[in-house]
């Protein structure tokens, strides 16, 4: 099993709407990142959204990553979802900033996709309807891999058009193309992932049990792909959840039941509303439920569920075994709800060095293997014929590779 964190721009509060706060926010969860690469952790996660107040100030992933690449050797970095629909953004982008990220990242770069999940932020755009974008994305998605690869792409479709041939720039780093990954939902979603040879990306806001049906799903589907997206398969289910993990074990307990804990999931609730709500169904502005009337017990049963990881090193070892029983490959945590950056980094630093190296014992990233091992582009470079007489008959004495062919 692989881990990571996810990163949100998460910011609840009034401090949601002051300035100078919400530039404190932003800089304290790339700085969550980039000691994660120091820590173990194989992969940090960026979300997308739009105009989300309070749940999410995170709507250009790629620039902070871009920014956390810079300080970083090893860690893969992802986009935790690129919504494709094209009224939103024509795919053309899509294809150049994964591709310019694959390439400042070196590899490191996974491309998380999805349909969007709220009417909310997608209305921002001017769309008012959410009834296509599965749509979309079906149509979408594929054809970002042909634009990697081909050097006279176009393309008329329903939803997006490239009329006439074009090279979409930059090529993907290397030989093959990023890791494609896809937001799930429900069973038919993950047999849908696993079809197309693509990673599942799964939010997890109910008992770990109630998806293991899902998982199978997708391990199913994905043992007998129907078409590959892609250059190759990425066999891999991404599932988050959120993780205390403190050496002093009174004070994790205390934040897995103190007040305000499930903040989060009320603005869940309130902004994705193409999705199931929580088994709560707790809508903000209405508080959360209140874990301290629980206690300790009301804790130890959620903890049982697998609706959270809490407590020290060596208990949340045996908590993980779940994730490992239900057939998660890798576990991502949302690691800003209820506990104070100073203790955000110590759990980055134990659970890294104390509990990864438990269950994590390959120092290659599963994604980085499959992509090694691509057999070569899907795609034919070109769609048409080429003409034999466009060469270079003269280039500047600064160009890698001469006229002649030698660099």
């Amino acid at each position: 099993m692989e881990f990571g964190i996810f990163l949100n721009g998460y910011i609840p509060g009034p401090a949601a709407h002051d300035r100078a706060s919400e530039h404190l926010m932003l800089q304290r969860e790339l700085e969550l990142a980039i000691k994660a690469d120091k820590h173990n952790w194989k992969y940090a996660w960026f979300g997308e959204h739009h105009a989300l107040t309070e749940y999410s100030h995170m709507s250009a992933p790629e620039v902070a990553m871009g920014y956390v690449a810079a300080k970083t050797e090893r860690i893969h970095l992802g986009t935790g979802i690129n919504s494709l629909s094209p009224r939103k953004e024509h795919p053309v982008r899509f294809a150049e900033r994964a591709a310019m990220l694959d390439h400042i990242t070196e590899g490191r770069f996974e491309w998380g996709t999805g349909r969007g999940a709220g009417s909310h932020e997608v209305a921002s755009f001017n769309i008012m309807d959410t009834n296509s974008t599965k749509a979309e994305w079906d149509e979408v998605a594929p054809e970002i891999v042909r634009m990697w690869e081909q050097y006279d792409y176009s393309f008329h479709g329903e939803h997006f058009t490239v009329p006439t041939p074009h090279n979409i720039l930059p090529k993907p780093y290397g030989h093959s193309h990023p890791p494609i990954w896809m937001a799930c939902g429900n069973p038919g979603s993950f047999a849908k992932a696993g079809s197309l040879g693509i990673g599942a990306i799964a939010f997890n806001f109910e008992p770990i049990y109630n998806l293991k049906g899902r998982i199978e799903a997708y391990k199913e589907a994905a043992a007998n792909p129907v078409e590959i997206l892609g250059d190759y398969q990425n066999n891999n289910v991404m599932m988050t959840n959120g993780v205390i993990c403190l050496n002093d074990r009174k004070r994790a307990r205390e934040i897995g039941i103190s007040k305000g804990r499930g903040y989060l999931v009320t603005m869940v609730n309130l902004y994705h509303d193409t999705m199931p709500k929580s088994a709560d169904a707790i809508t903000w502005p209405e508080p959360p439920f209140d874990l301290s009337a629980g206690g300790e017990e009301f804790l130890d049963f959620a903890i049982d569920a697998g609706l959270m990881l809490c407590g020290t090193p060596e208990e949340v070892c045996e908590q993980i075994a779940a994730y490992q029983e239900v057939g998660c490959d890798q576990l991502v945590f949302g690691i800003n709800d209820g506990m104070s950056h100073e203790e955000n980094l110590e759990m980055i630093e134990l659970f890294g060095d104390k509990v990864i190296p438990e269950f994590d014992k390959n120092p290659e990233h599963s994604t980085a293997v499959y992509r090694r091992n691509a057999g070569g582009p899907k795609f034919p470079p070109f769609n048409g014929p080429v003409n034999p007489d466009l060469v270079h008959t003269v280039l500047p004495a600064n160009a890698i590779i001469g006229v002649d062919g030698k660099k």
